[in-house]
């Protein structure tokens, strides 16, 4: 039995918001072409038919949606990817959707569509009004914060299933107190704090979180994330989720938790697929879904070369306690989350230091709950 995930670019790079850290943006710029536009309804019907030639009944598929913005794809072009999945899968493919979106487009209308076909949704919501409209405004500079927040409270009152994403910048990382605060305020359930990273050509800016701020901000965060575990359903924070689960099972929840690279099937507009998000960029095209199945993409020289990668550790991982659940962490973000290239400090392991015994203990009792 398969279960396969393929993260889907319907709409490219285009977005209607100005987001000042935005990593797709940089991404896309660096490749000859851009930006492909909207899918075309004969490109989607040929991923669609490659992607199920490879399935069997009793697999099960992950469509996960981003960009750019997908909602910029026009609620109809879902409808028919919907309809369309569904004939080809039959009554024995499992189908599963996922959607990532800055929530500017959304009405009730989408948010219906959300609930009839269970999708889960990513929102990004930087927190209090303040940091949001500082880095998310619209095309035309306004502030996109009130109508964030409107679109989470109907999606509550609808009980679409949601999380929040949170670009994690250096300035924001400055202030775990005051984020705790406001998720709790909105009683958000789920947030996943998403690492802001330098651009692709290694130069930090401003927005690019540091090691250093890393660790500070979640050091702070688990001392308040901490004490709730006793005062009923705590909040879900996504690394301490991933960490958990690695501790207690060895299971890997997040690409790149022990240093690994696992590579994906990337699908931009056009068709042509990459092996990671983070680098959908020409060096690592492996083929078009138009014309390629699943396995001859995977098979590809360059989902193979993504693979064989040298995984090099820095040479201060050498000591770390940490180095056989980290393995150097996720290439990409490395220099944010990781090792600086100044002094060598890693913000992971510094945090590990502070939070380990509880982990641990945690870990422990998790498993010995599953038993």
């Amino acid at each position: 039995m398969k279960n396969l995930s393929v993260m889907i670019k319907p709409a490219s790079s285009l977005c209607n918001m100005r987001c000042k850290y935005c990593f797709y943006a940089d991404i896309s710029s660096i490749r000859e072409q851009p930006s492909y536009g909207v899918m075309t309804s004969e490109t989607r019907k040929k991923v669609l038919s490659n992607i199920f030639s490879q399935l069997d009944s009793g697999d099960s598929i992950t469509f996960a949606f981003q960009g750019g913005e997908p909602t910029m794809a026009g609620i109809g072009w879902f409808r028919q990817f919907i309809q369309e999945a569904r004939q080809l899968a039959g009554d024995g493919i499992q189908i599963s959707y996922a959607f990532q979106t800055n929530g500017l487009l959304l009405d009730d209308d989408w948010l219906n569509l959300f609930k009839e076909h269970h999708f889960l949704v990513g929102l990004s919501l930087d927190g209090p009004k303040d940091f949001h409209d500082r880095n998310r405004p619209d095309a035309h500079g306004n502030g996109t914060f009130a109508h964030l927040l409107d679109i989470k409270k109907k999606m509550d009152r609808l009980h679409v299933s949601y999380n929040i994403l949170t670009v994690l910048t250096n300035a924001a990382a400055r202030h775990p107190q005051k984020l705790w605060n406001f998720l709790n305020e909105q009683q958000i359930a789920w947030v996943q704090f998403v690492p802001c990273l330098a651009p692709l050509d290694g130069e930090q800016n401003v927005y690019a979180l540091t090691p250093e701020r890393y660790a500070s901000f979640y050091t702070a965060l688990f001392d308040l994330w901490y004490p709730t575990l006793t005062q009923g359903r705590p909040m879900s924070i996504k690394l301490f989720d991933d960490l958990l689960a690695l501790l207690a099972f060895g299971q890997e929840t997040a690409c790149g938790i022990t240093g690994h690279c696992h590579p994906q099937i990337v699908v931009e507009a056009n068709g042509n697929v990459y092996p990671c998000d983070f680098y959908a960029v020409d060096e690592w095209l492996s083929g078009n879904l138009q014309e390629d199945n699943i396995r001859t993409l995977y098979d590809s020289s360059a989902h193979a070369s993504f693979r064989s990668r040298p995984r090099t550790m820095p040479e201060q991982c050498g000591d770390c306690p940490y180095a056989s659940i980290c393995g150097g962490g996720c290439p990409r973000m490395r220099s944010s989350v990781f090792c600086s290239s100044r002094d060598g400090f890693c913000g992971h392991r510094a945090f590990l230091d502070a939070a380990m015994p509880r982990l641990s203990r945690l870990a422990a009792e998790i498993r010995r709950r599953s038993v």
